[in-house]
């Protein structure tokens, strides 16, 4: 049963770490390209759809990780395990603290109330991302190492 939880768990945090690296590689550079309002306009949505699936998925992984370090903690590589949790805490406080509250007002900005520094806001965001993407990436291949 161990073992379907490792799995399990892994591929949940790999496909959340493949929806960040997309949106931060692919995602909204491909937005930032468009003309006119459209990037931002798409961002807005984006930030609705992602901002009521993402925490969800976080928390989920999070939870998921603190299972099997409980579960695995007499078996190699709970260290990594407890690491790669760690990680992913640190990566729902970052969220939480510094990438939400930028995302909760560009979900709600349009082209005719979004304010005067909104490139600026959304540059900050989008360099908070890459840091958790860089994060969650960590935790990622401490988990996928804590298999071996």
């Amino acid at each position: 049963m161990l073992d379907v939880l490792e799995v399990f768990t892994t591929v949940a945090v790999g496909v959340m770490v493949g929806v960040e690296f997309s949106v931060a590689f692919v995602i909204n550079p491909i937005l930032n390209a468009l003309p006119g309002d459209s990037g931002q306009l798409g961002r807005a949505h984006g930030g609705r759809m992602l901002g009521a699936v993402m925490p969800v998925w976080y928390i989920t992984s999070l939870a998921l990780v603190a299972v099997w370090a409980v579960a695995g903690r007499h078996h190699p590589g709970t260290g990594l395990v407890v690491t790669a949790g760690a990680l992913l805490a640190v990566s729902v406080i970052m969220s939480v603290l510094l990438l939400v509250p930028i995302n909760n007002r560009g979900k709600t900005w349009t082209p005719e109330n979004r304010p005067a520094d909104w490139k600026q806001q959304m540059n900050r965001w989008d360099r908070l991302h890459y840091v958790r993407v860089a994060v969650i990436i960590a935790s990622f291949a401490l988990l996928v190492t804590a298999l071996a």
